[in-house]
């Protein structure tokens, strides 16, 4: 019995001695229990320049990939990282470096006839593709104002992110009511005296028909196009036929 109990009292000791020494020297030294580092900041970093300086602060990089793709960043830059710079942790964490996506996606360029152009504008932003120019185009329907009528890149063409495009927009135009006026009558004036009438009312005079008589007064207007008190453009050119006299 008595060789019993001391049995019991060396494994106690013993059990009690392991447990210390895993608490106070293994676990410590295991976890490192206590020890925290900063993490430095390595955005705009190349990944290799940001990775050795992780690595000095005694942290590993991991290397991951934007979920989009951005214009005009190379694809070896950190954008951004994870823990962020300045905070507190255990030595040997491991930090994510995102970089850009390596080659840029394709897709569908949309049909954007007839929609308007600040929602044609807000689309291509999406897609990061540039508007290089914006040509208009007279419109008369109110309906077609503001808004796509061509593009240079055809719906559905597949071109990646950054592509450039241009675009028609219709832009309204007033139609302007122009006057009419009324051709006066010149049946039976001479010739000069019909064409200053006609010229007086806006309107022009053009080749001059003849038609022989010998019983009409000669050089006077027997026949005009269009017929008096017609009401026309001003400009139109008004038809005259005057009578010779046979040889």
């Amino acid at each position: 019995m008595k060789k019993t109990a001391v049995w019991a009292g060396v494994v106690a000791v013993i059990t009690g001695a392991s447990v210390l020494f895993m608490d106070k020297v293994v676990m410590p030294g295991y976890t490192r229990h206590g020890e925290e580092v900063t993490v430095p900041d390595v955005e705009q970093m190349a990944y290799d320049e940001a990775a050795a300086t992780l690595a000095k602060a005694g942290l590993s990089a991991r290397k991951t990939y934007n979920v989009r793709y951005i214009r005009d960043v190379d694809s070896t830059t950190v954008i951004v990282q994870r823990p962020a710079a300045g905070s507190a942790v255990k030595p040997g964490r491991r930090v994510a470096l995102v970089v850009n996506k390596q080659e840029k996606p394709l897709f569908s360029v949309p049909d954007f006839y007839g929609k308007p152009l600040d929602e044609v504008r807000r689309t291509l932003q999406r897609f990061d593709m540039t508007l290089t120019e914006v040509q208009e185009q007279a419109v008369y329907d109110v309906g077609e104002d503001g808004r796509v009528l061509g593009q240079s890149v055809p719906p559905s063409t597949q071109v990646t992110y950054g592509a450039s495009i241009s675009l028609v927009v219709g832009r309204i135009q007033e139609q302007q009511q122009v006057a009419q006026v009324s051709v006066p009558n010149v049946l039976g004036l001479l010739l000069d005296d019909a064409r200053e009438e006609i010229l007086g009312a806006g309107l022009n005079t053009g080749n001059v028909m003849y038609e022989y008589s010998s019983l009409l007064v000669p050089n006077t207007v027997i026949n005009q196009k269009p017929a008096a008190n017609t009401l026309t453009d001003p400009g139109r050119v008004v038809e005259l036929t005057i009578v010779i006299t046979p040889d």
